[in-house]
């Protein structure tokens, strides 16, 4: 079996798919990609570049697409020296967002495409309006609608699409929704759980961080208003103040993946840090950056409370990923979040906005934990029977990929 993976930062959702299908040492793995640092055991790397990427001063509504067109010109002509070498794929696997699957039809017209679409911008609703703070203009609805060229044109190019949530799938016109699958990539359940014994050592502590600590943990992609890190900073004052023992850990970088970009020459972080200033006790907060992907679930199984807060939008890996590990989750009572976490059962929900209440939240998770002490259980569990890769998604996915392929060709594990 010969499957091609398209994805410009590899491995993207194929990260759990990718490593079990190579190892079973039956099927030739390409992966086409943009990056050049990422390699994975059993797999073969391929790099393209885009054809041709919009101009600084391009046309806003059509800006998109262009780029998408550039990207998917680049995907395809890599295909065409792929072909030329001898490989054709029996299916391929990919993002459909940045475009890279557009063109590979006109490459290979009889391989089936699995696309994975993530989301489907609104003029109103999703991020569109929700931030008071930072209102959308008149022309916002129009730039959503020019956001959405590049998913309706994938869809003629692949046979089946792909969608992790249910809350992302209801997004998509009905037109989409006869081509759409609902699952999750898949969450590790076998390799993340709980760990009572876990320690954090931090540069500017002189001693590791256990679970006799009382943390409180923070992460995001991005410290940026999507992820609610605004109102997480918010919080900070009350919650440092009245629980004189806590250390707050901030993981993320100081970029905007989604929405409006602060102004602040210093990002969100320096914006913040500079309307808190001294109500905050800095020295118990800390902010980590980006971190490797094990010492991330450490910081996780060190939590004594988990914030997770997001504006409608696309589900983050980290809190399925949190819940896995047995974390006390306190989080956004946001419709994508609703769809995992059921109040009081396996986290406590809260207003976006207010972070008052957030802090008294986390305050009360800190200072009767007793009464909290079901909800990491119950979260594991929940993720467990819902999101497992390995019992959950990953048979539906191969069901899925057989579903396009002949009798002579399906994927067994």
């Amino acid at each position: 079996m010969k499957i091609l993976m398209v994805h410009q930062n590899m491995p993207g959702q194929n990260r759990e798919l990718a490593p079990v299908l190579a190892a079973t040492g039956e099927h030739q793995i390409c992966f086409l990609t943009q990056g050049t640092d990422m390699r994975l055991p059993g797999t073969n790397t391929i790099t393209y570049k885009p054809f041709h990427t919009p101009s600084h001063d391009a046309f806003g509504l059509c800006k998109d697409w262009e780029k998408a067109a550039g990207v998917g010109m680049g995907a395809a002509l890599a295909a065409r020296t792929l072909e030329k070498q001898g490989f054709k794929p029996d299916i391929i696997l990919g993002y459909t967002g940045w475009g890279e699957l557009l063109f590979l039809k006109d490459v290979w017209p009889d391989v089936p495409i699995i696309g994975f679409f993530e989301y489907y911008y609104l003029t109103s609703g999703g991020l569109v309006g929700f931030d008071g703070e930072r209102a959308a203009n008149d022309q916002a609805g129009f730039f959503s609608l020019a956001r959405n060229t590049v998913p309706n044109v994938s869809l003629g190019s692949v046979e089946l699409g792909h969608v992790p949530m249910r809350w992302q799938h209801d997004l998509f016109p009905k037109h989409f929704h006869d081509k759409m699958y609902v699952c999750h990539d898949g969450i590790r359940c076998d390799i993340l759980g709980p760990d009572p014994d876990v320690s954090v050592r931090l540069g500017r502590l002189e001693k590791p961080l256990t679970r006799e600590d009382e943390v409180i943990t923070y992460i995001a992609r991005n410290m940026e208003r999507a992820r609610g890190f605004h109102i997480m900073m918010r919080a900070l004052p009350r919650i440092l103040e009245e629980h004189p023992k806590a250390r707050v850990i901030m993981v993320g970088g100081n970029e905007t993946s989604y929405g409006v970009e602060s102004k602040h020459p210093k990002g969100l972080r320096g914006e913040m840090e500079e309307e808190l200033g001294n109500q905050v006790d800095w020295s118990r907060v800390y902010f980590v950056g980006r971190v490797p992907y094990p010492d991330l679930c450490k910081i996780v199984q060190l939590a004594h409370c988990h914030i997770y807060l997001t504006m409608p939008f696309v589900l983050s890996w980290s809190l399925l990923e949190s819940m896995a590990m047995g974390a006390t989750i306190v989080t956004s009572d946001v419709a994508p979040v609703r769809e995992a976490v059921t109040h009081g059962e396996t986290g406590m929900l809260m207003g976006f906005f207010d972070h008052d209440a957030l802090a008294a939240q986390v305050l009360d998770v800190l200072q009767r934990p007793d009464d909290y002490a079901h909800l990491g259980p119950n979260a594991r569990a929940h993720v467990v029977e819902n999101y497992d890769f390995k019992t959950r998604c990953l048979p539906e996915h191969i069901a899925r990929m057989n579903s396009l392929l002949p009798a002579t060709k399906q994927i067994r594990l």
